[in-house]
């Protein structure tokens, strides 16, 4: 573990993998609410985790490069279930990627329980880790310069819904009706750190 000062109030604390980012981040969640840790933010990413607001980086920095990543907690039980259908343009390219029938890629991808890593790209857009690394894909050679809202995705080990028509390299392999972003809904994003995720089939 590495903690890097950024500016006079803020660190950012690199870690070896995705999973020791989530586990990171979820203790320093923990640490905040109990009170032991004073944070104005917690942002985590692929293997980096940003702390800013701190009253006192330098102690924070030498704490936890001195300790090692605590293991995740046990998961929330609240599951957010997104309805799917597996109709993108590019399931068949998939389905030839892991060298199973379109069906099969609906079958595993709806028979997995993922976790929203990280968040970023776009307001609402979240990172969801779940599915082996034998099931990672490359984004496309030629990104498209619009993929519609509510578009499901892959692209290395992730899995992503765009929140609103954008441009976009991921792999398409359904669409949601899930409003993912609202700005008038407390809180406006359906998917947060932390979030557990399932893809529920539908017709």
């Amino acid at each position: 573990m590495r903690a890097l000062p950024v500016g006079d109030a803020a660190l950012l604390v690199e870690v070896s993998s995705g999973d020791e980012a989530q586990a990171l981040h979820a203790e320093l969640v923990r640490r905040r609410a109990e009170g032991s840790l004073s944070v104005r933010e917690i942002v985590p990413a692929a293997r980096t985790v940003l702390l800013d607001g701190l009253t006192d980086p330098a102690r924070l920095a030498a704490e936890l490069t001195a300790s090692e990543v605590p293991p995740a907690p046990p998961r929330a039980r609240e599951v957010v279930e997104l309805p799917v259908r597996y109709d993108g343009p590019d399931l068949a390219d998939v389905a030839a990627l892991w060298g199973v029938s379109p069906e099969e890629v609906a079958r595993i991808h709806a028979g997995t329980e993922f976790t929203v890593a990280f968040c970023g790209f776009a307001p609402g857009f979240g990172y969801l880790t779940g599915l082996p690394a034998r099931y990672d894909v490359p984004r496309r050679a030629t990104p498209r310069t619009a993929v519609p809202a509510g578009s499901v995705g892959l692209a290395g080990p992730y899995t992503g819904v765009y929140p609103r028509s954008s441009p976009g390299g991921w792999q398409l392999i359904g669409t949601t009706d899930a409003v993912l972003w609202d700005h008038a809904r407390v809180p406006a994003a359906l998917l947060s750190p932390g979030t557990r995720v399932r893809f529920v089939g539908a017709a």
